[in-house]
């Protein structure tokens, strides 16, 4: 089992990533709000998985083993938050709509890291602002029974399996009433409700690889593009064909 990297204090800073650059697993002690300002951003804890595009930052609690990958270039802001102060009160990591202030208020707590009055100032109307961020459940999480991760192994592999939850049962020898049940009990949700989060996952990582909208919906398992499309845009609140792919990197 790799080491696992404690960081007392979680960083702040600007970090550019390559397409399919990882940052181990490691913790910190303080809280941090993790923003890719262009591309899409993977967080992985043993619990699960958050994928965020550029419209998206991840909260991440104190105390928290979790790694990074990038899907397209990105720009990081790493966003250190001290435990003692705790705008959202969550033990898990949580993904956040990120509007125009919040994202100029992370832009700018990353790049003038440091202390005094100003920089606390800056600080405090950051936590205002992401205390009011409306939430969003993005995680496709990994349960813990191995029959079940049985079954979410094969679709992690590929999002786009037409299969029923029958047709899935009988490979892994379970009927579709027990992984139903299993379902509900380890992750919190319908089958249907954890595949359309994992294809919509997997749609953010296409998009940021300059996949075209038609050829995301087919991969990921949608009927059709305009299917895909009427998703992605009650999940995200605009239209995969205007996901901000490409916001520049500011100097």
């Amino acid at each position: 089992m790799p080491e696992i990297r404690h960081q007392p204090i979680a960083p702040t800073r600007l970090q550019r990533l390559c397409p399919g650059e990882r940052i181990d697993a490691h913790r910190h002690d303080d809280h941090q709000v993790v923003y890719a300002g262009r591309g899409a951003l993977a967080v992985t804890t043993d619990a699960g998985s958050w994928v965020a595009p550029a419209t998206r930052a991840i909260w991440v609690p104190a105390g928290t083993v979790h790694a990074h990958r990038a899907y397209g270039s990105l720009d990081l802001h790493l966003a250190g938050i001290p435990v003692s102060e705790d705008p959202l009160g969550l033990k898990s990591p949580t993904v956040l709509v990120v509007g125009s202030l919040l994202r100029e208020l992370i832009v700018a707590y990353t790049r003038r890291a440091g202390g005094g009055p100003e920089f606390a100032r800056l600080r405090a109307v950051l936590l205002d602002e992401l205390a009011s961020s409306p939430r969003q459940p993005l995680c496709v999480p990994q349960p813990e029974d191995p029959v079940l991760g049985a079954v979410c192994d094969i679709l992690r592999r590929d999002p786009g399996d037409p299969r029923t939850l029958a047709e899935l049962g009988r490979e892994v020898g379970a009927s579709d009433r027990t992984l139903s049940r299993l379902f509900r009990r380890e992750v919190g949700m319908s089958f249907p409700q954890w595949r359309t989060q994992l294809r919509l996952q997997h749609a953010l990582i296409l998009l940021a690889h300059k996949e075209s909208v038609t050829a995301v919906a087919h991969a990921c398992g949608w009927s059709s593009a305009s299917t895909f499309i009427d998703v992605f845009r009650r999940a995200f609140g605009h239209t995969p064909g205007s996901h901000p792919r490409e916001q520049p990197p500011r100097s």
